[in-house]
């Protein structure tokens, strides 16, 4: 089973979110259906970046590092984020 972390971008405003999850494609269901709180009001999103782990304890610490002000400066420095 893989594991991944994802940044989305919201369509409505630009803005990211970042998380992880074992089945990406129904995650990002469940965000763009409104099933999740934090993301229900800037729907829709598209998935702008992730990658893929072999455990979840990987796939979680890399969405920590995401949002971490070194992981900002790393996905700005690849141009991941604007």
């Amino acid at each position: 089973m893989a594991f991944h972390s994802y940044v989305l971008r919201s369509r409505k405003d630009g803005r990211f979110y970042y998380g992880s999850t074992s089945a990406l494609s129904s995650r990002i269901i469940a965000h763009n259906c409104g099933r999740v709180r934090s993301t229900k009001g800037r729907r829709p999103w598209v998935v702008w970046f992730f990658e893929e782990f072999q455990t979840k304890r990987e796939a979680r610490q890399r969405e920590s590092f995401y949002k971490s002000i070194d992981g900002y400066h790393w996905l700005k420095d690849k141009g991941i984020i604007p």
